[in-house]
C-alpha cells in the first residue's frame, strides 16, 4: 500500500470516528448554565449520552496518563519509540501537576508529551507535516495542534489520554494554519489561516459542525498575522497581530468583523518635545527611571523608535490590551468608543511605556502578574500598573521563546517564596515557571524555592548526521551547531557530549566496527577522529585535506583504513599507524574519481585475500574500486571503474548478507529499481522493483542477524525522501515483504541501525530531530503473509491481475512461442513443454509493451543463465510462465512511459519552431540512432523502420530514399509517437497516469 494509499485510510477511518469521538469530548467538556462543573474537571455521572460515553476514556480520565516505558503494544513493523529533539520555533507547554513534571512540546511532526520525573514520553502522532503552531486550554486539559502542509490538520487531543477527539479537516486549504487559541473556557477555537489573504475563522468544536461559527478575510497589507488570543474575560473578542499591526476583533451572533487601529498619529512638535525631554530625563536619572517604570508615559504620537510587534495580549481587566516591541516599549490599547450599529468595540493606541532596553520576545499573563520574556534570557514580572515586583536574570542567556505557568495555584502560604523587588520586599508568590528559548533549551524554575532545572538541551540548528555504536546501546547525533551528543537509548539519558567550535557544521559521523573511534566530517571539508567514550583526540585537532564539505565517512573491517568522500568528487583515504606509543590517523592518498557527486562509499573484505577493498558509487552511474594493496604514499590508485546503468541514477549500495553462494552487492536507483551485481565481476545478476512509496530509496542498511532467531531471516532497513522503511530479505519484487512509514515529512538525511538490530535512527536534518523506531519484525512477516504466497503477489502487480487481459496475452505468447520452437507448419505429435528458449524472451517483452534496451536485455539473459549456476555450475537455458512474469514485473519500467520523458527528450535534441513546438531534423534522428546511445547499424535501422512504416510484411530491406520519402523532414513528438511509434493518445495517458500514482 503506497503512502497516499494509507494516509487516505487513516483519514476516513479518523471522520467515521469522529462523532463517537465527538460525543465524548462534549461529555467531558459538557458546562450548562446552571452551574455545571468547569471544563477539564472530568464527571464521571452518566448522561443522556449513554452508559458507553461515560464509561470512556475521555469521560472518566480526570489527571495526566502515567506514561509506561515498557510493554507498549506493537502491531506495525516500525513503532515511534522516542523523539530525540524540539521545535525550538514554538512553545513549550506547561503540564505540570502535583507529583509529576510534565511538558509538552513539538518534536517535527509529533507532539511530544515528556514526563520528566519518570524519564518517559507519550507521542501524540496524527501530522502528517510538521506542526506550525499549538496552543492548550487554561486547565491543560485540550490540547489543539495544527501543520501548514497539504491536507493540513487541526487536531483537538485530550492530554489526560493522549486521544485525538477532534479533527478538523482542510480547515484552511489554502495554506494551512499560521496561528491558533482557545478560549478561556475552551468551547471556541480561533484558527488563522496561512495563505496569501489570511482567513480567521471561530470554531465550535465540540459540536459536529463541519463549518466555522464566523469567520474573515483579512487584507494582506496588514502583515502576516502570526499570534492570536481570546479576551479572558469576553470570548466574543480577540486580538491577534504580526510584526507591523495590531488586529482587534468582535464577534457575535455568526459574523465576525476586525479592525485596524493606527499605530502611528502625527501631533504637534509640543507633544514630541515632551517625549524627547522625558526620555532624556530617563536617561540621565536612575530615579527617574524607576518613576517612569511606575507610571505610563502619556504620549499620543510614536515618532521614536518602537521596534517590531512581537506579541499581544489582553489586561487581566479585559478592558485594555498590551503589545510588546522589539524595542523594550509596551503599546497600551484602551477602549475608544462603541458603534451604535453593531456594538464594536474600538481601540485605539493611547500610550506607550518603555519599559526596558531589551527586545521583548514574550508577553504573557499568570494570575495577577503581566510577564515579559525578553533576548537576554530575562523574565520580568510587573503588576497591572507595569511596575516591577520581581525579576528572574540567572537562568538562561538565550532569548526567550516562550513562558508558560503550571495550571496549579502556588500553595496560600507565603513560606520559602522569595522576596519582590519593591520598598515592601513582600514574598513574591508565583506559580512554578517553564521557559524555553530560541537556542533548544528548556528550563524549569520551582518559584518557591527559586532553583532552576534544565529539562532539555537540543540541537539548535540542522541535525544531519547519526551513527550507533556497532556494540553498545549508544547513539551519536551531530549538528550543524557543531555539537555532538551521545546518548544511551535504552536509558534515555546523555552519556557524553562536544561542542566543536572551530569547524562548526557537522555533516556526517560513523563509528569504527569495533568502537574505539568516532570520525567526525565538517561541511569545511575538515575530518576530525576522536575517542568515542570521551569524544575527545589525543592527535591532531583536525585534519584538513579538502575544502569541500565532507559527505560520506566509513571505515575498514579492522578498522585500519579511514574513507572519506566530500562534495568535491573526491575521495580521501587514511591510514593508522604507529608513532611511538600514540596511534595517529596518516593521510593516505586522495583521488578525484567521479565527475559528478558521489552518492555512497563503503568498505568491503576481498573474500580470497581477506583484504580490505572500497568502493564510490557515483551520480555519473558509475562504481570505481580502489587499489588499496598497490596505492602508496600520497598516492590512491584506481583498480576499476564500471558503469553499472544506462539511464537510471544510482543512489546508494550496500553489501548483501551471506544468503546465497555468491558475494553480492546490492545498488538502488531513482527508477525505484534494486540491482544485485557480483561482488568480483561486477555483473548484473538480478533486477527487482524496490519499494515505492513516493520516492526512490536513498540509503539501505543491512540489519545484524539476529542471535535467537533464524540466521536466514535477514532484513534491510531504508530511507526515502521522506519515510522510513524495512525490507524482508532476499529481494524479490514482492511489494508486501516491505513497509514504509512517514518520517519526517521536511526530508530525512540519514539513518543507522543499532548493533542488535533492533531500533533504527532517521535523522531529519532542517527539523533538527532524530527519531527513534523500534521494530516488530513478526508484524512484517505477519502483512507479508497476508499478502499470498508463491506468485500471487506478482500477478496482483499485473493491470487487471490474473483475470485481466495482459496475464492472458502474456499466456498466449508463451504459447505460441512453444509452438514456433516446434515449427508451426508441422504435423507430428507434439511435445507438450512448459518452458520456452532463453533467446525468446527479448521478443516476448516486446510484444507485451516492453522495449528494452540491449543492455537491459543482456542484464535479464544474465540473470535467468547464472541463476543456478553457483550451486550446479550449469547454465539455465529456458524459462517457464511464472519465471517470464518474475522477470517482465521486475524490468519493466516502474512508472511506464511518461510523456514527459518524451518532451524532455524533444527539448534537448530538437529545436523550437516558431509556434514553439520542438522538431528533430530528419536526418539528424538518423545519425542520432546510429551514432549515439546504443549504436545501430543501417541494417538493424532499416529493418525497424520496415516493420514499424509496414513497407513489408515479412521485412526485407528499406533503401535510404525510400526512408527519405516516407520520414518527413521535420519529426514532432506527436510523429514520433503516433505516426512511427504506433502509440496511441489513450496508451500514452494511461501510462502517464501510472506514473503520476507512482
Amino acid at each position: 500500500m503506497s503512502t497516499a494509499d494509507k494516509t487516505d485510510a487513516e483519514t476516513e477511518g479518523s471522520r467515521e470516528q469522529k462523532s463517537t469521538v465527538d460525543n465524548h469530548m462534549k461529555k467531558a467538556l459538557h458546562d450548562d448554565d446552571e452551574g455545571g462543573q468547569e471544563v477539564g474537571e472530568g464527571r464521571n455521572e452518566p448522561s443522556s449520552l449513554g452508559e458507553n460515553v461515560a464509561d470512556s476514556q475521555v469521560n472518566t480520565t480526570t489527571s495526566l496518563p502515567v506514561i509506561p516505558k515498557e510493554n507498549r503494544k506493537k502491531t506495525h513493523p516500525l513503532v515511534l519509540d522516542w523523539a530525540y529533539g524540539i521545535n525550538q520555533t514554538l512553545p513549550v507547554i506547561s503540564l505540570q501537576d502535583e507529583d509529576r513534571l510534565v511538558i509538552l512540546y513539538i518534536c517535527a511532526h509529533v507532539a511530544v508529551m515528556y514526563d520528566h520525573t519518570s524519564n518517559a514520553q507519550h507521542l501524540l502522532q496524527g501530522h502528517c507535516s510538521p506542526i506550525t503552531c499549538l496552543c492548550a486550554s487554561e486547565d491543560r486539559r485540550w490540547l489543539v495542534t495544527a501543520d501548514m502542509g497539504r491536507e493540513s490538520l487541526v487536531i483537538i487531543w485530550d492530554t489526560y489520554t493522549g486521544i485525538p477527539v477532534r479533527t478538523l479537516f482542510d480547515c484552511h486549504p489554502e495554506g494551512g494554519v499560521s496561528a491558533l487559541a482557545l478560549s478561556k473556557d475552551s468551547k471556541y477555537l480561533a484558527t488563522v489561516g496561512a495563505g496569501a489573504v489570511q482567513r480567521v475563522c471561530i470554531w465550535d468544536w465540540t459540536d459536529e459542525s463541519d463549518s466555522p461559527q464566523c469567520q474573515v478575510d483579512l487584507s494582506p497589507k496588514y502583515g502576516c498575522q502570526n499570534q492570536i488570543l481570546f479576551n479572558p474575560t469576553d470570548s466574543t473578542q480577540l486580538v491577534s497581530n504580526s510584526s507591523t499591526q495590531v488586529l482587534f476583533y468582535n464577534w457575535e451572533r455568526g459574523h465576525l468583523e476586525y479592525s485596524a487601529p493606527e499605530i502611528t498619529d502625527k501631533v504637534g512638535r509640543r507633544t514630541f518635545h515632551h517625549v524627547t525631554f522625558l526620555c532624556a530625563v530617563v536617561m540621565y536619572s536612575a530615579l527617574l527611571l524607576a518613576l517612569t517604570f511606575c507610571k505610563y508615559v502619556p504620549i499620543q504620537t510614536f515618532n521614536m523608535v518602537l521596534g517590531s510587534l512581537s506579541q499581544s495580549i489582553f489586561h487581566y481587566d479585559g478592558v485594555q490590551a498590551l503589545t510588546a516591541t522589539s524595542a523594550g516599549n509596551i503599546v497600551l490599547w484602551d477602549k475608544q468608543t462603541e458603534s451604535v450599529s453593531s456594538q464594536t468595540i474600538v481601540r485605539k493606541a493611547m500610550k506607550i511605556v518603555p519599559l526596558q532596553t531589551e527586545a521583548i520576545t514574550v508577553l504573557t499573563l499568570t494570575d495577577s502578574f503581566i510577564v515579559t520574556g525578553d533576548v537576554n534570557g530575562q523574565i520580568k514580572f510587573y503588576d497591572g500598573n507595569l511596575k516591577i515586583v520581581n525579576f528572574y536574570n540567572e537562568f538562561s542567556v538565550d532569548p526567550i521563546r516562550s513562558i508558560s505557568f503550571s495550571k496549579e495555584k502556588p500553595s496560600t502560604s507565603s513560606l520559602g517564596y522569595p522576596k519582590d523587588c519593591t520598598l515592601d520586599a513582600k514574598p513574591c508568590v508565583i506559580r512554578n515557571v517553564v521557559l524555553s528559548t530560541t537556542c533548544a533549551t528548556v528550563v524549569h524554575v520551582n518559584a518557591q524555592r527559586h532553583v532552576p532545572q534544565t529539562l532539555l538541551k537540543e540541537h539548535p540548528e540542522p541535525l544531519e548526521a547519526v551513527a550507533c555504536h556497532p556494540k553498545q546501546p549508544l547513539v551519536a547525533m551531530g549538528s550543524h551547531s557543531g555539537t555532538i551528543k551521545v546518548w544511551d537509548y535504552e536509558r534515555k539519558e546523555v552519556v557524553c557530549s562536544r561542542v566543536f567550535q572551530p569547524h562548526k557544521q557537522i555533516q556526517c559521523i560513523t563509528y569504527d566496527p569495533q568502537g574505539f573511534y568516532l570520525a567526525v566530517g565538517f561541511a569545511s571539508g575538515a575530518l576530525q577522529i576522536v575517542d568515542s567514550c570521551t569524544l575527545q583526540s589525543d592527535g591532531k585537532e583536525c585534519l584538513q585535506y579538502s575544502q569541500d564539505s565532507i559527505t560520506h565517512l566509513t571505515f575498514s573491517q579492522d578498522s585500519c583504513y579511514l574513507a572519506a568522500a566530500d562534495t568535491g568528487k573526491s575521495v580521501t583515504l587514511l591510514l593508522r599507524c604507529k608513532s611511538g606509543t600514540q596511534e595517529i590517523w596518516k593521510y593516505q592518498g586522495r583521488h578525484h574519481s567521479h565527475y559528478k557527486p558521489i552518492q555512497d562509499l563503503l568498505f568491503g573484505v576481498d573474500l580470497d585475500s581477506n583484504q580490505p577493498r572500497l568502493l564510490s558509487l557515483g551520480m555519473d552511474r558509475r562504481l570505481v574500486e580502489y587499489d588499496l594493496q598497490n596505492s602508496g604514499e600520497n598516492e590512491l590508485l584506481i583498480l576499476s571503474s564500471d558503469q553499472i546503468e544506462q539511464s537510471a541514477v544510482p543512489t546508494c549500495m550496500v553489501w548483501y548478507p551471506p544468503l546465497t553462494p555468491e558475494n553480492f552487492l546490492l545498488t538502488a536507483s531513482n527508477l525505484y529499481k534494486m540491482k544485485l551485481f557480483n561482488a568480483t565481476s561486477k555483473m548484473c545478476r538480478k533486477t527487482v522493483i524496490g519499494p515505492s512509496y513516493g520516492s526512490p530509496v536513498k540509503k539501505m542498511a543491512i540489519l545484524p542477524a539476529s542471535n535467537d532467531g533464524d540466521p536466514n531471516s535477514r532484513y534491510m532497513a531504508y530511507i526515502t525522501q521522506d519515510e522510513v522503511g524495512i525490507q524482508i530479505l532476499p529481494v524479490d519484487g514482492n511489494p508486501h515483504k516491505s513497509f514504509a512509514v512517514m518520517c519526517h515529512s521536511t526530508g530525512v538525511s540519514t539513518l543507522a541501525v543499532s548493533y542488535d538490530g533492533r531500533n533504527i535512527f532517521t535523522a531529519g536534518g532542517q527539523d533538527c530531530t532524530v527519531l527513534s523506531w523500534e521494530l516488530n519484525l513478526s508484524s512484517l512477516e505477519a502483512s507479508a503473509a497476508l499478502g499470498g504466497k508463491d506468485m500471487l503477489p506478482f500477478y496482483n502487480l499485473l493491470e487487471g491481475g490474473r483475470d485481466g487481459q495482459l496475464f492472458r496475452e502474456m499466456e498466449e505468447y508463451f504459447y505460441y512461442c512453444q509452438l514456433q520452437n516446434q515449427d508451426l507448419n508441422t504435423m507430428e505429435t507434439r511435445l507438450v513443454s512448459t518452458r520456452i528458449p532463453l533467446a525468446d524472451v527479448p521478443f516476448l517483452m516486446r510484444a507485451l509493451g516492453f522495449y528494452p534496451t540491449e543492455q537491459e536485455l543482456e542484464d535479464m539473459q544474465n540473470e535467468v543463465k547464472f541463476s543456478r549456476y553457483a550451486e550446479t555450475r550449469n547454465y539455465v537455458t529456458d524459462i517457464d510462465l511464472e519465471e517470464f512474469i518474475k522477470l517482465y514485473i521486475n524490468h519493466r519500467p516502474a512508472s511506464g512511459i511518461s510523456r514527459q520523458e518524451l518532451c524532455n527528450a524533444f527539448q534537448v535534441l530538437g529545436r523550437a519552431d516558431e509556434e514553439g513546438t520542438y522538431t528533430i531534423d530528419r536526418d539528424e534522428l538518423l545519425e542520432l540512432l546510429q551514432a549515439r546511445g546504443e549504436h545501430m547499424t543501417e541494417e538493424d535501422l532499416a529493418e525497424c523502420f520496415t516493420t514499424l512504416l509496414d513497407i513489408s510484411a515479412e521485412g526485407g530491406s528499406c533503401t535510404e530514399p525510400l526512408l527519405e520519402s516516407l520520414l518527413p523532414t521535420k519529426i514532432t513528438m506527436r510523429t514520433l509517437s503516433t505516426d512511427i511509434l504506433g502509440f496511441s493518445a489513450a496508451t500514452q495517458e494511461l501510462h502517464q497516469e501510472h506514473a503520476q500514482d507512482l
